[in-house]
């Protein structure tokens, strides 16, 4: 259904929007954001943990957008905002005014949805092939 597709591609959107601003931020110094170094110091990370967030985050961006390997983005996304709620925002309770989990729980909750629906008919891989295995839609 058309609706159902369209509405995937808006959520998928949205995801792209963020993680892209975040990840570029992190790996590139991109949107004034604090780079490798300063989002490891930041967390208290070692350096390479803070690469692979940005990798995570910045290729989760791009499988949102396009559409290629958006299962496997999603999963990026999904792994990013369980530690991002584990690790940062659990304490602080659920109340985003107070640090707490609520956005990252949404964030969470958008990709765990396109992980089951997949991305609908508005992607990139829509124009090459229909029948890719599950994980590669």
């Amino acid at each position: 259904m058309k609706a159902n597709s369209a509405a995937l591609f808006f959520l998928r959107f949205v995801l792209f929007l963020s993680f892209f601003y975040h990840g570029s931020g992190i790996l590139f110094d991109w949107f004034d954001g604090p780079g490798i170094a300063g989002f490891a110091g930041y967390m208290n990370f070692p350096v390479i943990i803070a690469v692979l967030v940005g990798i995570a985050e910045f290729t989760g961006s791009l499988a949102m957008v396009s559409g290629v390997l958006t299962r496997i983005g999603a999963l990026n996304i999904m792994l990013v905002m369980l530690g991002a709620i584990f690790i940062l925002h659990l304490p602080h309770g659920f109340d985003i005014m107070k640090n707490g989990y609520e956005y990252a729980l949404t964030e969470f909750t958008i990709a765990l949805s396109i992980f089951i629906m997949g991305p609908g008919d508005y992607t990139l891989t829509s124009i090459v092939k229909k029948d890719l295995p599950f994980i590669l839609r």
